[in-house]
């Protein structure tokens, strides 16, 4: 079933957008922002219900939707989002998308990221191929303010924190031109498949991180191993 909503969304903007890939992106975006809210307002309920509290995995998700949103952005100041039917395509798709997944995501919560797995593993390549075909015009062109603004000069921590095969402040994309841009932002979409790639884990619950709040249980762990070792002391000279 996953596969068969993913084929239908890249059908629909495969065949739509094959000569304009603005309104591609914009659209593309738009809809990838929505699993992101389907999996937060789960979370929400699970959390009032008093079922199950995860404070890191709504950071993550947020961070997610943080990061797809300036991806819209900057489709928006390109002019992906000047003809008012693409937008009107853009937000039906992402409303009928957005119950979708909050319900799949209810059923079986795997599928709904192998979902966005499959999503944004076809942003990646859809990019990748834009940047492979595009390369030379690119270069020429300024990046975006709002990337620059996103990119090098916003909020850095949620920057790294959707980001959980790295570590914290890793990541740095440089934004020079327009083609440092899409670069950028195909990149964004290999680490949220890795990112929707661990949350698919059998232990994910128990051991998926954000980045920050792992590295701050790795700074932390030999002042664990410290006191542990001190316990073990004083019990001994106790006996």
């Amino acid at each position: 079933m996953t596969r068969l909503l993913v084929g239908i969304l890249v059908f629909v903007i495969n065949t739509v957008y094959a000569n304009r890939p603005y309104p591609r992106f914009y659209v593309l975006e738009t809809v990838a922002r929505v699993p992101y809210f389907s999996y937060l307002s789960v979370l929400h309920l699970y959390e009032t219900l008093g079922l199950w509290r995860k404070a890191d995995w709504l950071k993550i998700h947020f961070a997610e939707s943080w990061n797809e949103l300036h991806h819209l952005l900057i489709m928006e100041e390109l002019g992906g989002a000047n003809f008012w039917g693409d937008r009107l395509l853009a937000r039906t798709a992402a409303l009928v998308y957005y119950w979708v997944i909050a319900v799949l995501y209810l059923v079986d919560a795997r599928s709904a990221y192998h979902f966005m797995e499959l999503v944004e593993g076809h942003a990646y390549a859809t990019y990748d191929k834009f940047l492979k075909t595009e390369a030379a015009t690119l270069k020429t062109q300024p990046a975006p303010a709002v990337a620059v603004k996103y990119y090098r000069d916003g909020d850095l921590y949620m920057f790294d924190e959707f980001q959980t095969a790295q570590v914290a402040a890793d990541r740095r994309p440089q934004v020079n031109t327009l083609y440092d841009v899409f670069v950028a932002i195909r990149d964004d979409e290999m680490e949220h498949v890795k990112t929707m790639v661990a949350c698919q884990h059998p232990n994910a619950q128990q051991e998926l991180l954000s980045p920050h709040t792992a590295a701050v249980e790795l700074t932390l762990l030999p002042i664990d191993e410290e006191i542990a070792t001190q316990d073990k002391v004083l019990a001994g000279e106790g006996s």
